[in-house]
């Protein structure tokens, strides 16, 4: 994640990560706008390029050449992405709604969410898929294909409804793809049958005479069964039925009609058109609020009635980036004026394209090639990131802003005061904190519900107490999410010694700024670390919040356990013949040095985020009715420090399998790369402790034996009777990466206690 040096004075959220808005985050990483702050929320991390979904569908592209990487694009531009579904905006307020996080503040929203699937028709819904979310689409087309690959007679009949270029394209894609699949296995190619339906009288209606007869020839030639005229009135199971009697068997329907907008948008007040599109003026703001921009698809510009074609979202990007920051800083805006006639390249799947512009149409293979080279220098773009330009944006006070925002951000500026000067204004800490819903517990006598010079908290009888303190700065730009996984990390300790979560004190800095900007950084942070406190039974009962140069969380927690001997799981209760299980998968700090240099995927660190994310409470719980002989949560010494934290106190040796250790996608990539944690070298001193490190130090999963962890998973020894049915409950709890990991020996009279094997050898 980048940190500015410039107070945040200015949010423009973008909702979705579409063609428009991957040109708006580009044109802000070349040339950032000090004092404005990107967030995109979007449900994917990946987005993919509509130019070429039909090139990975029959098989000439992988899906990471037709997908944009949104977290490494966010990384350069200094964007926050936060991975979630949009499900309204409250103008009023100026905040855009999500499903599963706190509302998030703009100054300046965009929209760019594409258009969503209008399955209308009588059992569309249930028997059809809709070709955009592309997402969910691709998840059907995976299936289709493995069921083609193991397919074992025919026919396997395949409909598309919507002879669009967009249908005509994807049947074409289909069939080459599908065609070689059975070749390749020798089985006959009219084991698969296509259907290629159309409302209209023609194929293709928007395109000329000429690219028209050229597809029915194509389809003709290739076995396709086109029926125009086909309005498709009902789907039922294997069968369509259509508006003049045609009834046609399917078994595999793809959807590729008219879509239209969000269901969403219609609750915003915002100005929409007949198919519940926003309506915008030629300067992309909406018609009805000024503070809300769209683009794309989703977006119907005023006297300009467009295709929806991607061709359009792409060269908005600029102009709504121009617009977007004319009109923080309180200038004209640029009005965007569409071109009549553009040039469509319309695959045959086959490696074999047709041009269509106007009344002009010409094909080849060429043209193919040629298509491929626009469309892979498009990608480049965004993959690609050459080095910034900050010299030539303006200074923060170029920014529209009132009066007092002018005098707060020139303060946040300014030099800052130390000591108790240094805390957040209590105004702006009541107002954060006032918003946040913690769990109420009886023990606590004085707490945030009554605050006090201190909380007071009632240890129950019969009860002892467990303490323990995590504490370390964001490498992640989502408040939220970071204040989630600081406060499961926190945890971590008290559920590895068989505790449960009783109170909680955090202690927080957080980065100069706008009052407003301080409040609503503070809230997302906290939201998402009481979220989990919550989950656990834990009260948060106070805290100190400073400020700093970085943004960072940590937690104080007070934990209960029973006062008897059995009552506390402790690191040094290992036994010769236990089985040592992890609970999660490995990989985090490598995943995020890399992260940090721009150098993961976007896939890799949202796997990751989603296993920092999760409880350890649950797991632990269970490895406790498994008898568990010694656990403790992996943290920042890796698994080889804190295994050797566990041998060490049980008087026993340890065997270790490389091959068995669950690790995050991606991990094994980094560290081939030679991109390790700050604090890989250190824990690198304990390769002592290996008796055969020699033999394995070439290996490409021995560096993640000293990874270090961020709220990692239980490192525990089980007895050997009880393993498997605690692999399976952990599994079916949801710890899916849980793996048996290695065994424990009985002390051997070498100095080294962990032995390496590798199952695959």
């Amino acid at each position: 994640m980048k940190t500015s040096a410039q107070p945040i004075v200015r949010d423009i959220v973008l909702i979705g990560g579409g063609h428009s808005h991957v040109g708006v985050l580009k044109r802000f990483g070349m040339k950032p706008e000090p004092g404005v702050r990107l967030t995109v929320i979007c449900t994917d991390v990946h987005t993919p390029y509509s130019g070429m979904l039909p090139g990975y569908v029959a098989g000439h592209y992988s899906y990471d050449e037709v997908h944009i990487d949104l977290g490494r694009l966010c990384m350069f531009a200094g964007a926050r992405l936060y991975r979630d579904e949009v499900i309204g905006i409250d103008r009023a307020q100026r905040k855009v709604i999500c499903r599963n996080r706190p509302p998030v503040a703009y100054d300046l929203v965009s929209i760019n969410v594409g258009s969503t699937p209008q399955l209308k028709v009588p059992g569309s819904a249930e028997f059809a898929v809709p070709v955009k979310p592309i997402t969910g689409f691709n998840q059907r087309w995976l299936s289709l294909l493995k069921r083609v690959q193991n397919l074992q007679h025919g026919p396997l009949r395949i409909a598309v409804v919507g002879a669009g270029a967009g249908g005509v394209e994807l049947l074409l894609a289909m069939q080459h793809r599908l065609r070689a699949e059975l070749t390749q296995r020798g089985c006959p190619a009219d084991w698969l049958q296509f259907h290629l339906l159309n409302a209209g009288a023609t194929i293709l209606p928007t395109h000329n005479p000429g690219v028209r007869e050229r597809f029915a020839q194509v389809l003709a030639q290739r076995g396709v069964h086109v029926h125009l005229n086909a309005q498709v009135q009902t789907v039922q199971a294997g069968v369509m039925l259509c508006a003049q009697g045609q009834r046609i068997e399917a078994d595999e329907i793809m959807w590729v009609t008219q879509a239209g907008g969000a269901p969403w948008l219609r609750d915003t007040g915002l100005a929409l058109d007949e198919g519940g599109f926003i309506q915008v003026t030629p300067t992309l703001q909406s018609t009805a609020d000024e503070h809300v921009f769209a683009a794309g698809d989703i977006a119907t510009i005023t006297g300009y009635p467009l295709e929806k074609a991607g061709v359009f979202a792409v060269r908005m990007g600029r102009p709504l980036a121009d617009n977007l920051r004319a009109k923080l800083r309180g200038e004209s805006l640029t009005p965007y004026h569409p071109q009549s006639r553009w040039l469509a390249l319309i695959s045959t799947g086959d490696r074999y394209a047709v041009a269509s512009r106007g009344a002009l149409g010409f094909a080849g293979a060429w043209v193919w090639r040629w298509k491929d080279w626009i469309d892979r220098r498009f990608m480049r773009k965004f993959s690609e990131f050459p080095a910034m330009d900050e010299a030539a944006s303006p200074a923060p006070a170029s920014l529209a802003m009132s009066a007092e925002e002018s005098l707060q951000a020139i303060s946040a500026i300014a030099m800052r005061c130390g000591g108790c000067g240094a805390k957040v204004g209590s105004t702006v800490l009541s107002r954060a904190l006032g918003q946040l819903d913690i769990v109420p517990r009886d023990d606590v006598l004085i707490g945030l519900k009554d605050p006090d010079d201190a909380a007071v908290v009632r240890i129950p009888p019969g009860k002892l107490l467990v303490q323990s303190v995590d504490f370390f700065r964001a490498f992640v730009d989502d408040p939220y999410l970071f204040g989630r996984i600081a406060a499961n990390h926190a945890l971590g300790d008290i559920f590895a010694m068989g505790g449960q979560a009783q109170t909680a004190t955090a202690i927080a800095t957080v980065p100069p700024g706008l009052e407003a900007k301080v409040e609503e950084l503070l809230f997302q942070m906290m939201t998402g670390a009481v979220d989990v406190l919550n989950d656990a039974g834990c009260a948060l009962v106070g805290g100190h919040t400073g400020e700093g140069s970085e943004l960072a969380l940590g937690f104080a927690i007070n934990g209960l356990i029973d006062d008897k001997p059995e009552g506390i799981l402790r690191k040094g209760g290992m036994q010769a013949g236990d089985v040592l299980i992890l609970s999660k998968p490995m990989g985090t700090g490598t995943l995020f040095a890399a992260h940090a240099r721009g150098q993961a995927k976007g896939r890799w660190i949202d796997a990751a985020l989603t296993s920092m994310a999760m409880s350890n409470r649950l797991g632990a719980e269970i490895l406790r009715r498994h008898g568990t002989t010694a656990c403790t949560d992996l943290t920042g010494f890796g698994l080889l420090g804190h295994l050797v934290e566990m041998t060490k106190p049980s008087g026993v040796d340890a065997e270790l399998d490389l091959a068995s250790l669950p690790l995050l996608e991606g991990a094994v990539d980094t560290v081939a790369a030679g991109i390790v944690s700050s604090l890989q070298p250190a824990n690198v001193r304990l390769r002592r402790a290996l008796r055969n490190q020699e033999d394995f130090v070439q290996h490409p999963r021995y560096p993640l034996l000293f990874d270090p962890q961020t709220a990692g998973g239980l490192l525990a020894s089980v007895p050997a009777a009880q393993v498997q049915a605690c692999v399976a409950e952990l599994k079916a709890a949801g710890y899916v990466h849980t793996a048996i990991i290695g065994r424990i020996l009985p002390m051997a009279d070498a100095l080294e206690p962990v032995v390496l094997t590798d199952s695959t050898a």
